[in-house]
């Protein structure tokens, strides 16, 4: 466990976009989530023939009952992967997206 300071989700984000895009994923995040369906997971990654779906969020944030099922709901659908990953995931995270 680390000791430094914590990483806070915008950091966190900034983090993954960037590891995305050395990775070569499309990267879509709403820049503004409150027009955005209730729940809907924080970013999508797409690179053929895969689909990520996936929420983020700091190594003590809670998901929500929404974004509970919407992950459960998208999670079922075959070909599409989803994740909710946080900060001490990185490096899991950069294996994924390898």
């Amino acid at each position: 466990m680390s000791s430094g300071p914590a990483v806070t989700e915008a950091q966190f984000l900034r983090q993954v976009l960037d590891l995305a895009r050395i990775y070569r994923w499309m990267a879509y995040h709403p820049a503004l989530s409150k027009w955005s369906e209730r729940g809907w997971p924080d970013l999508a990654l797409v690179r053929p023939p895969r689909v990520i779906l996936a929420e983020l969020k700091t190594d003590r944030g809670r998901t929500t009952e929404h974004q509970d099922r919407w992950l459960a709901a998208l999670g079922a659908c075959p070909g599409v992967e989803t994740y909710l990953w946080r900060p001490a995931d990185f490096d899991a995270i950069a294996a994924t997206l390898r």
